[in-house]
């Protein structure tokens, strides 16, 4: 991509009634744009970089043995109903529709009712199980209060799984696994250090479930963490009781806010008894099946990175998910082309050897073009100007580490292509 065809451009402020700061980051650099209070497009900038995280998460799903669907995100009343959570007295986030055609349909806040009557179609005997699916999904959701930017909104995007499992013994195999594979990935992600798994409120269903929690000062939850002894808990179940189950002193835990990226959660059977969905176990008695769900926010973890991983001249991307790997800038010499020539070389060069690169060959000063590039945070940058060319060099700046050093081209295409 060269900058100068990039539709989007920076901008010096963020809307006066956007309050967040990684919306406010964001817009001004070009990755997003608001459509309304809690509603977001992604511009190309900002798709790329929701497409690196889906494809991390994607990795990790798949190397355990998940495998992808896409459902419907209009979903039929009746099936909600069987369960009750169409009432809105006890669903209040729903987005509903009446049909020319007659009836009524909501729009998806959640898929545990519509795949386990999905499930229906494809689970019958135990030899049929387990089933381990997971979707990337827009969810749309009735908020009275949108904030938060992107870590909050009535639309917003998520990577929702689901187990179908023949007993306790084989539904804990898949928790325990997807666990590892979250720590994987938001290592990923580069927040390992700042994300941990939390003792949360169970529902109706068990007395815990889990929670990934990242510190972040924009965050809406606290939780009570102890880092040498690996125990976090969210402020919703903090007890004597719980403290004792868990075997530690409150004077042991430090209170910290943080956002909540993942969950997972164990429904037992009571979730498929509700849904009716049942399979004939080896004695041929009927079942239900033990059911589990699992969530990562696509969007929030975008808004969460950007929260975390920025400074006070823009955003700072971790090499996995920044929008490009390089970050391309050319200098303009004052008297002669060499610079130019030499930059429209290397990203031609570059461009045939499969190389994700954003090319600044914009005709602005340099002073604009290292602002936007702050801005921009993408992990890798290189320039190409005069003084590199006598050096017979290329300068190379890491957005992350906030160093620079001069490096070969052959190391340039060898580190980074």
């Amino acid at each position: 991509m060269r900058q100068s065809k990039l539709f989007t451009k920076t901008r010096k402020e963020a809307p006066s009634d956007e309050v967040s700061k990684n919306a406010q980051l964001l817009i001004r650099a070009g990755f997003i744009n608001k459509e309304m209070a809690g509603v977001y497009s992604m511009l190309p900038l900002g798709l790329k970089t929701h497409e690196k995280i889906k494809q991390i998460i994607r990795e990790e799903m798949n190397a355990i043995g998940g495998q992808e669907i896409l459902m419907s995100s209009l979903q039929p009343k009746e099936i909600w109903e069987n369960t009750g959570r169409w009432d809105d007295e006890l669903v209040d986030v729903w987005f509903k529709a009446e049909l020319k055609a007659g009836g009524e349909v909501g729009f998806g806040w959640s898929h545990e009712e519509p795949i386990g009557e999905m499930m229906k179609n494809h689970i019958r005997s135990f030899k049929d199980l387990p089933v381990y699916v997971y979707q990337f999904q827009n969810k749309l959701r009735n908020e009275l209060r949108a904030k938060s930017g992107i870590m909050r909104g009535r639309e917003f995007g998520m990577k929702d799984s689901y187990s179908f499992c023949d007993g306790e013994e084989q539904h804990n195999k898949i928790y325990e696994d997807t666990i590892k594979a979250y720590e994987r990935i938001f290592e990923r992600f580069g927040i390992a250090d700042r994300t941990f798994m939390t003792f949360a409120p169970g529902g109706a269903f068990t007395e815990f479930s889990h929670e990934f929690q990242t510190i972040c000062d924009a965050g809406e939850d606290y939780i009570y963490l102890n880092k040498e002894k690996n125990i976090a808990i969210n402020e919703e179940v903090m007890s004597e009781e719980t403290l004792q189950k868990l075997g530690v002193k409150k004077e042991e835990l430090k209170r910290v806010k943080t956002a909540e990226v993942g969950n997972i959660f164990n429904f037992g059977l009571q979730k498929a008894k509700d849904i009716g969905l049942f399979y004939k176990n080896e004695a041929g008695e009927k079942t239900p099946v033990w059911m589990g769900s699992y969530g990562i926010g696509t969007t929030r973890m975008m808004g969460v990175l950007a929260e975390v991983m920025s400074d006070n001249k823009g955003l700072v991307w971790p090499e996995e998910v920044s929008p490009f790997k390089i970050h391309l800038i050319l200098l303009d010499g004052k008297d002669t082309t060499d610079a130019r020539d030499e930059a429209e070389r290397l990203y031609e060069d570059l461009l045939s050897r499969g190389a994700d690169v954003l090319y600044d060959d914009r005709e602005v000063s340099a002073g604009q073009k290292f602002a936007d590039a702050d801005l921009i945070g993408i992990s890798n940058r290189f320039v190409i100007s005069d003084k590199t060319l006598s050096a017979g060099q290329i300068e190379y700046y890491s957005r992350q580490k906030g160093t620079t050093k001069m490096i070969t081209e052959q190391e340039l295409i060898e580190r980074y292509v």
